[in-house]
């Protein structure tokens, strides 16, 4: 039985080691993954991490803004973001789609005009069988406090 037990702890170190699977961890990690890439200005990895008809709601003005736009204004430096944190992320996981809400203070520029910017951020994002791919973003401004 010893042997057996061995022979099979032994095959499965050998094993290529596969993928996880969706979990909260993994989701958190694409999270920071994407901060990352924003904050560098790297619109090439921000694409690789956003599904093909992503969408975000900005926090200006409400409209819908799609990928290719999005990607267009990183590429060309309309917007360039000089600080991004995400704070107390709240992760929750349905199956394959995690939802990540999260408090995000910001600053740089967006077409010559700086900002400087704190937010609630929910972003939807889903499992694709290889990783995470963001799927839907919504931002809330946070106003500051009443005096």
């Amino acid at each position: 039985m010893n042997r057996i037990v061995t022979v099979m702890l032994a095959w499965s170190l050998m094993t290529p080691a596969r993928s996880a699977g969706p979990t909260t961890d993994n989701a958190l990690a694409a999270e920071q993954e994407l901060t990352q890439a924003l904050l560098a200005n790297d619109a090439d990895a921000v694409g690789r991490l956003l599904a093909d008809d992503w969408v975000v709601v900005p926090v200006e003005g409400g409209d819908l803004s799609n990928r290719t736009a999005f990607l267009a204004a990183i590429k060309s430096g309309d917007v360039v973001r000089k600080t991004l944190v995400l704070s107390a992320p709240r992760v929750r996981l349905y199956d394959k789609v995690a939802v990540i809400t999260s408090q995000v203070t910001t600053s740089g520029t967006s077409v010559g005009t700086a900002f400087d910017v704190k937010e609630c951020q929910t972003d939807v994002l889903v499992w694709d069988g290889n990783g995470w791919k963001s799927v839907f973003v919504h931002e809330t401004k946070i106003r500051p406090p009443s005096k």
